[in-house]
């Protein structure tokens, strides 16, 4: 089966980010117009209800359902959908916006990830857990469950991921929309308070509320909005089986990286990721689980991520910049959003517009979301003619 079927078929030709943070003055629906019109903006879109023919949107806590961005945005006699997909949620909304322009479907479509949990009196995503099997119950013991079996056949340690942490700490500092912006040092990172082992607190990415926007058109129409549009190469989303359950787990990567990556590549027609890719955002939920990203995609041989990183290669001025603003350490991570805000990033840094942070003239840019225990996989791999 032909894998290139959505290759260069449709474009980015607007991207648009509210400031990501504990944004108590903010409504979803608020964030959601900051995004949105923001796109609108870079896209010069002046009446979004002649010129947007669908909405595809993403939220994993939202109670509201699709009208909540309709409402929002007045999107009215317009097909609205909402896409929830844990982690990967963002990417999957992308996936199917961008899926329905290539069928002919639609020409230009807008694609919102965003999330508020910060409302729903909790840290971090534990209310959302029940039950006493198969613990442990929260997301920092479940991706930590690979770390000693990685550390005792690799020979890494907590210092290799304090300085993954390191990084994407000094990178958020130049992004202006990111919610943390504090240098920290590899010996804030060991320090740190325990959350469950390796992790310490600065091992673990700032939960946030926040919105991202992205609007997509034919690619033989993009030249009515820009002239610098971003296409799209590829987009994916895989599933994996529980890696508490499956017996076949070996908690040294995590199967829907992989099984993700063979796919976006093939679609992409990329056979080197490391040579061909400059740019990556990946799922740093954890510091362990960028390392493990690394790997599974292919930017590095099984187990010798932590030599790549000493050397910086991942680092902005590196081979293979990854997580250029900050990722979800930094940045932030409202669970709907972050995939959007990825392909926000990359847009902007294949079109010379990231500053402080902008890489040296990327060809192909990979963003990377990981979510449930975790059991799914969304990549999308954008890139310039």
């Amino acid at each position: 089966m032909a894998r290139e079927g959505i290759r260069d078929k449709v474009s980015i030709v607007g991207v648009g980010c509210c400031q990501f943070g504990e944004n108590w003055d903010q409504s979803p629906s608020d964030m959601i117009v900051d995004a949105a019109f923001e796109a609108y903006a870079d896209a010069g879109i002046e009446n979004a209800q002649q010129q947007i023919d669908a909405v595809f949107t993403g939220s994993l806590y939202t109670m509201a359902g699709p009208h909540e961005c309709s409402d929002a945005l007045k999107l009215f006699d317009k097909p609205v959908s909402m896409v929830s997909n844990y982690c990967a949620t963002g990417t999957d909304a992308f996936r199917y916006g961008v899926m329905s322009i290539a069928a002919g479907m639609y020409d230009t479509v807008l694609v919102v990830g965003y999330d508020k949990p910060k409302d729903r009196g909790v840290s971090g995503p534990s209310v959302m857990m029940d039950g006493v099997r198969d613990l442990p119950k929260t997301p920092a013991g479940w991706f930590s469950l690979c770390a000693a079996t990685y550390f005792d056949k690799y020979g890494a340690g907590r210092e290799d991921l304090a300085r993954i942490a390191v990084k994407n700490h000094h990178n958020g500092t130049l992004a202006p929309k990111s919610f943390l912006k504090r240098e920290i040092t590899i010996e804030d990172v060991l320090g740190a308070r325990i959350i469950s082992w390796p992790f310490g607190l600065y091992d673990c990415a700032a939960q946030t509320d926040g919105a991202a926007a992205v609007i997509i058109t034919r690619k033989d129409l993009a030249s009515n909005y820009r002239d610098d549009p971003v296409h799209v190469k590829a987009v994916t989303i895989r599933s994996g089986p529980n890696p508490q359950k499956d017996p076949a787990n070996d908690f040294l990567s995590w199967k829907p990286n992989g099984w993700a990556a063979r796919d976006v590549y093939e679609q992409a027609g990329i056979t080197d990721p490391r040579k061909e890719i400059g740019i990556a955002q990946v799922h740093d939920c954890f510091s362990l689980s960028e390392l493990l990203a690394y790997e599974d995609l292919g930017f590095c041989e099984k187990g010798s991520a932590k030599e790549h990183i000493a050397a910086g290669v991942f680092e902005l001025g590196g081979d293979l910049p990854v997580n250029t603003d900050g990722g979800l350490k930094t940045f932030g991570h409202p669970t709907g959003a972050t995939g959007v805000r990825m392909i926000y990033e990359n847009t902007l840094q294949l079109q010379g517009r990231a500053e402080g942070r902008q890489v040296e003239n990327p060809k192909l840019a990979l963003s990377h979301n990981l979510g449930g225990h975790p059991t799914a996989c969304g990549i999308a791999i954008l890139g310039r003619d």
